[in-house]
């Protein structure tokens, strides 16, 4: 049996058909059922991409990207997910709309999707507001469709909110499912998640948030690491030790960095602003406190610099089993002495986890594109099958 046929029973076995004509919001809203369809999915549809074999689904359509927040790696994954399936994308940038003329967002979200198939929004820097608008959208174009304003009712896909960032989570964990050789080889695996220094303050909460709410799923031991102060949210926490009792894992909390990296098969060393910090950050920006802000900023950064010690240095992942364990970050990293004079990972560190990094990165893609095949199409497997039966060449050669 080949590797795509693997993937197509596997898909068959699943119960995941609620994904269709739904959204993606948060990786513990979803079954475990749901999670493994779109990590086959995506297997799937690199699968048939490496064998030359063009997966465009949609003659016509637009995927809508709202980036509230810089990106790289998730706008161009938005995209390359987008084309891979034959969607167009089009950038909405609010600073050319009429949103900045008191547009609603309900107004807003029906002009965008007479013609789109999904929208896709990051939007994580002020807490209590990035999924709470991801929610808002979902809602007026679905009222837009049931009004029959909208002949479909385009999908969303969350790119990043100020609680999760559920594709960055997806792929890392399609990265290790891949490194270590299937999902079942994960049961009983220490990743340490851990706070790192960086020279930069406001960094979201998505990422180890996303990480303990996901990873934990797994049946992992996943530990959360950071100095006193960097906290998270008390109710992810609460996600992820549920899902520890449940799955057969372990979650806990330390102060200590050598602590997580002692024996850990995976590390995840990144920086993040503390969940009271951006809590006052956002009720600040409400305010319009500017002089606020700045000084939140100077305080923050003091705060920073006294913990220059957590660092993924040779020295820390020596800590971890065999020395090896595999490095993870969503990036880009701060670097000690190449993007900074002191950051979140040593060069040496970095270098020698460069291309596991890249593959790392190179999931994203794969599970958008995943995510959004199973949101607008009720029969992925059928589909998958049909687009292998079709056999269209993606590179005439």
């Amino acid at each position: 049996m080949s590797k795509f046929d693997e993937y197509i029973s596997r898909l068959n076995h699943l119960n995941a058909k609620s994904l269709y004509q739904n959204d993606f919001f948060l990786t513990w809203e979803k079954t475990d059922d749901e999670l493994a369809a779109i990590w086959t999915i995506a297997d799937a549809l690199r699968d048939l991409r490496e064998r030359n074999i063009s997966t465009r689904v949609f003659d016509s359509g637009l995927g809508i990207s709202l980036f509230r927040d810089n990106s790289t790696r998730t706008r161009f994954s938005f995209a390359s997910a987008c084309n891979l399936l034959g969607l167009e994308v089009q950038d909405l940038d609010e600073g050319k709309s009429q949103i900045a003329h008191g547009e609603t967002v309900r107004e807003t979200a029906n002009m965008i999707s007479f013609m789109a198939d999904v929208i896709g929004i990051r939007d994580d820097m002020y807490i209590g507001k990035g999924n709470a608008y991801m929610h808002e959208v979902a809602e007026a174009v679905q009222r837009g469709h049931l009004d029959g304003v909208l002949e479909q009712r385009p999908t969303l896909v969350n790119l990043q909110c100020d609680i999760d960032h559920p594709t960055q989570c997806m792929a890392d964990a399609l990265h290790i499912i891949h490194q270590f050789g299937g999902v079942e080889n994960l049961k009983g695996k220490k990743l340490a998640m851990t706070w790192a220094y960086s020279p930069s303050y406001g960094k979201p909460l998505s990422v180890p948030q996303g990480v303990i709410g996901l990873m934990t799923r797994l049946g992992m031991e996943v530990v959360l690491a950071h100095p006193e102060g960097y906290e998270v949210m008390p109710e992810v926490e609460e996600v992820a030790k549920a899902n520890a009792a449940r799955c057969g894992g372990s979650y806990r909390r330390t102060n200590s960095m050598a602590d997580a990296f002692r024996d850990a098969d995976i590390v995840y060393p990144k920086s993040w602003a503390p969940f009271a910090a951006m809590e006052k950050r956002t009720d600040l920006y409400g305010k319009g406190d500017s002089e606020g802000i700045k000084a939140l900023e100077k305080e923050l950064l003091a705060q920073n610099a006294g913990h220059k010690d957590w660092a993924c240095t040779e020295e820390m992942m020596r800590l971890t089993k065999g020395g090896k364990a595999l490095y993870l970050h969503c990036l880009p990293a701060d670097i000690t002495g190449v993007s900074c004079e002191s950051g979140e990972v040593d060069a040496s560190v970095f270098d020698r986890y460069r291309d596991p990094l890249y593959k790392e990165a190179s999931f994203k893609p794969y599970v958008i594109a995943a995510m959004i095949l199973a949101e607008r199409f009720a029969d992925p497997a059928a589909l998958l099958r049909k687009i292998e039966a079709r056999g269209l060449q993606r590179v005439y050669c």
